[in-house]
């Protein structure tokens, strides 16, 4: 029997099958764990500091000591992993973004600082300047304004290394620059990182979706009126990105990532299918913020559409999602 012509009717009565509660959770094709879900998370300096996003309700950044019993309740969650963003002092901020090579800066002495609290949860940190930069691009520019490419992925191997050398366990590039991979790769290998899992940020389109997330981490002021479609994928491309993909895997890559999450399922459907490896979906801040903000009106049923959007990125063919969700739903799947 072929799909195109099962038996007729009444031969055949679907809602046989989704007669009770038993039967749908017997034939239920695809399903949610906590295993599934990384957890993002914004850090920045100080003690006892709490700062709400406002663009992103229940989205803290927080202080390292407050972040880590938010790491102990993931692990008692069951969440896998941590990923860290960084939300740094102006001050800090340069046109090159050499702060992100410090081994002394925020984000080294916070994966210092969680690996040995909580050695069993993976720490996965972002590559990228933009949280550096005084001019919020992910990379040097040259005197027009034109992302540099080269030059910056000679910095993002420096960054890299200076998490390796902390202890990260995954390191995600998202800048989008060419060759970043392969440089990155053989940067690990040749200083004995051969652990180092690579995730890499493979079709990150040049979304409307960030806007929260910018201001998170503090670069929608400092990007202003600017963009990044000079390195971000077109929205318009899924071709493109089975052969970004596909350059990242020859690359080095240990997984994979699709950026954003629910506009972009088709991506998720088409990666999946050709490559057949470790594929993971962003479920971005501006998607976050449209449910929050929905359910806050009475519009939507807050549980209902975090679970509902959730197990789309598993039908989609993720294997885990980056979601600000992820504590809330791992506790109503403990339930």
């Amino acid at each position: 029997m072929h799909l195109s012509s099962p038996p007729p009717f009444p031969q055949h009565r679907p809602r046989r099958l989704r007669r009770d509660a038993f039967t749908r959770n017997l034939v239920r094709e695809h399903r949610l764990s906590s295993h599934d879900f990384i957890y993002p998370v914004f850090v920045h300096e100080g003690t006892n500091h709490r700062q709400a996003v406002p663009s992103m309700p229940g989205v803290d950044r927080l202080s390292l000591d407050l972040l880590l019993p938010v790491a102990e309740d993931c692990v008692r969650l069951g969440i896998p992993v941590l990923a860290l963003f960084p939300s740094i002092d102006a001050a800090l901020k340069t046109p090159d973004g050499k702060e992100a090579l410090n081994p002394d800066g925020l984000i080294p002495r916070v994966v210092r600082a969680l690996k040995k609290e909580f050695p069993e949860l993976g720490v996965l940190t972002d590559v990228a300047l933009d949280p550096y930069t005084s001019h919020g691009q992910d990379g040097m520019l040259d005197e027009t304004g034109y992302i540099l490419n080269d030059e910056t992925v000679e910095l993002l191997v420096g960054q890299v290394l200076t998490h390796a050398e902390a202890g990260v366990d995954i390191v995600a590039p998202s800048d989008m620059m060419d060759g970043r991979i392969g440089a990155i790769r053989d940067a690990l290998e040749a200083q004995g990182h051969i652990h180092t899992r690579i995730m890499a940020y493979s079709a990150k389109y040049a979304s409307a979706f960030y806007g929260p997330f910018r201001d998170a981490v503090g670069t929608r002021g400092a990007l202003g009126k600017a963009d990044k479609n000079v390195y971000q994928m077109d929205p318009g491309n899924t071709d493109e990105a089975l052969r970004e993909v596909a350059l990242d895997i020859a690359e080095g890559a240990d997984m994979v990532m699709v950026k954003p999450g629910m506009p972009y399922l088709d991506v998720v459907r088409r990666v999946k299918d050709e490559f057949r490896v470790p594929t993971f979906a962003y479920q971005v801040s501006g998607e976050y913020a449209m449910l929050k903000a929905a359910a806050a009106n009475g519009w939507l049923d807050h549980d209902a559409v975090m679970m509902e959007s959730l197990l789309a990125f598993k039908r989609a063919g993720a294997d885990g999602i980056l979601t600000y969700f992820a504590r809330d739903a791992a506790r109503l799947l403990a339930k």
